[in-house]
């Protein structure tokens, strides 16, 4: 994966996608399976802001029955097996505990018959061959069973527990940049840090925009047939270059997820019951609360998600250390046993989602639950196309059907998509488990120890000989992350220490890495990057200050 500008400079695309989150990954997949020329450009770093706040849950919409919506719930089904399919590296069964109380709807009888109805509506989840993939039925626990699995939780009213599956993502960051390494191995152009600041009009119609490199300060051009925005919280940014009237119809929340030192739970991902109120108006049946979710991820807890109104410029967003600690009261107040410090934070995820209203009663923002493609030709502006995303799970799903709007738009037939059987960069794996005892057998010969390839293979997957291509000496730790940083900046575009120590490698997603690392990573980047001492001085003061919590600055 090359960052070529002239390339970008010299044809015109088919489609040219601003924005390379989750939602821009996934379609310029898409697009290039389809047989489109596709360019996607994004500002920043790919995957850099809300796809970074990801749960790092693969939702297969249990939730949705509250709404009896099992379109939806079918839907997010399907997708947390495809990705399961197609990233079996990284997507993984994950189970989950829900604390049964009473005998109402927060009590076993009533979760009893949810577990059942979501059985049969995902009665087809296991037709993969890998049966480390396959989600087990639901099931309900006693009491007592209840308590040893989750010490310290409430016991008042407390009558036992549902237990569920859904999937986990080991690296959300990873994936994002696996998706759009699958879209440049099909001919499709991607540049990082390549800011659009306006477009090119012939008459009504966009043709091109214009854009700016950020690590250069060069001025280009890019010409396109269709320009497909997927710039999350920034979508009215884009639209206002080139129509102040024109703006997508949604507000935004901050939502935050919170990574502990610690794991508050070993095996399980919890659904604990929030004293917040949070009731949706669309419900068939309101709780008058809402879950916070603390999963298992990588020997700590990611606990989330945090939501507030957001009415501020996107590049204006932060989040602050008041909001890091009414969260934390908000954790203890629902699970006092997690007994959780503010020191006891590793990292803060932030990120912006849509919302379609506030709740008068709780003041709390009501977040969208339906994607929408807007096709501005509508109101008169003919090639541009704006898409709000509303979930993780369901991006490539969504993807699938811009590609086929478009076609129909066009007036031509669609080619049938491929993209939820054909494995993405690294997902060439058959049997996970039985590919990560090869690989540590393989390479414990070799000086290699089986913790360095179980990370490597959870990160890289099938890929991961790439990195060891540039490994000179396997006996060192630090000599493995300096090949993750050559293959990094070689074959993934990473510019900035950031890129690789948050989204190339697993380093600082999870908490600060620590000095020596940073400064390792800091002096191996800017020996190959050419950096002088004040480049590698802003770099590493850049990388600490996203760790440093007061206020907590979140790079977006």
């Amino acid at each position: 994966m090359e960052r070529n500008l002239t390339e970008l400079t010299n044809q015109v695309y088919d489609v040219l996608v601003i924005g390379g989150g989750i939602y821009g990954a996934t379609l310029a997949r898409e697009a290039s399976l389809c047989g489109l020329s596709v360019a996607l450009v994004e500002k920043n770093d790919f995957g850099a802001a809300t796809s970074a706040n990801s749960l790092k849950t693969i939702h297969g919409g249990l939730r949705y029955l509250q709404n009896a919506d099992f379109k939806r719930m079918r839907e997010s089904i399907h997708e947390r097996t495809t990705l399961m399919r197609i990233a079996p590296h990284l997507i993984h069964p994950l189970p989950v505990l829900i604390p049964t109380y009473g005998h109402g709807l927060k009590g076993k009888e009533a979760l009893s018959i949810a577990l059942a109805v979501n059985d049969l509506v995902s009665c087809d989840r296991n037709r993969l061959l890998d049966q480390q993939k396959h989600i087990p039925n639901g099931r309900v626990i006693s009491q007592k069973k209840c308590l040893e699995l989750l010490p310290g939780i409430s016991t008042q009213g407390l009558t036992g527990g549902a237990i569920f599956y859904d999937a986990q993502v080991y690296n959300s960051e990873r994936l994002n940049i696996s998706f759009l390494r699958s879209a440049d191995q099909k001919g499709a152009t991607v540049a990082n840090y390549v800011e659009v600041n306006g477009f090119i009009q012939n008459d009504n119609r966009i043709t091109g925009v214009t854009a700016i490199d950020r690590l250069t300060g060069n001025k280009l051009d890019i010409r396109g047939q269709t320009f497909i925005n997927t710039s999350g919280a920034w979508v009215n940014k884009i639209l206002g270059m080139v129509n102040q009237q024109e703006r997508s119809p949604f507000g935004l929340a901050k939502a935050m997820n919170l990574v502990t030192t610690r794991p508050l739970f070993e095996k399980y991902a919890v659904g604990i019951t929030s004293k917040n109120s949070s009731a949706d108006s669309d419900g068939i049946v309101n709780k008058g609360s809402r879950f916070l979710f603390i999963s298992p991820w990588r020997g700590r807890s990611m606990i989330g998600t945090e939501y507030a109104v957001y009415t501020q410029d996107p590049d204006d967003f932060q989040i602050t250390e008041e909001d890091i600690n009414q969260f934390i009261t908000a954790i203890n107040q629902a699970y006092p046993g997690a007994k959780l410090k503010r020191e006891e934070i590793s990292f803060v995820h932030g990120g912006m989602l849509p919302t379609t209203n506030v709740n008068p009663k709780t003041g709390e923002p009501v977040l969208a639950k339906h994607y929408q493609i807007l096709d501005h030709s509508e109101t008169g502006l003919l090639g541009l196309i704006s898409i709000v995303g509303v979930k993780y799970t369901t991006a490539r799903d969504v993807a699938e059907k811009v590609v086929n709007y478009l076609f129909k738009s066009l007036g031509k037939k669609s080619p049938k998509s491929v993209s939820s059987v054909t494995p993405i960069y690294g997902g060439e794996i058959e049997n996970f488990n039985a590919f990560l005892q090869n690989a540590i057998v393989e390479n414990q010969g070799k000086g290699l120890t089986e913790s360095t390839i179980r990370r490597l293979v959870y990160n890289y997957g099938s890929a991961y000989p790439e990195v060891l291509n540039y490994l000179d000496n396997p006996e060192s730790e630090l000599q493995v992350i300096k090949a993750e940083i050559f293959h990094a900046i070689h074959q993934e575009m990473a510019h900035k220490l950031s890129d690789v120590i948050l989204r190339r490698t697993e380093l600082g997603s999870a908490g600060y890495p620590g000095d020596e690392t940073i400064l390792f990573c800091a002096e191996v980047m800017s020996k190959e990057l050419g950096w002088s001492p004040t480049k590698l001085q802003q770099e590493v003061e850049e990388i600490k200050n996203i760790f440093g919590f007061t206020p907590v600055k979140i790079s977006v």
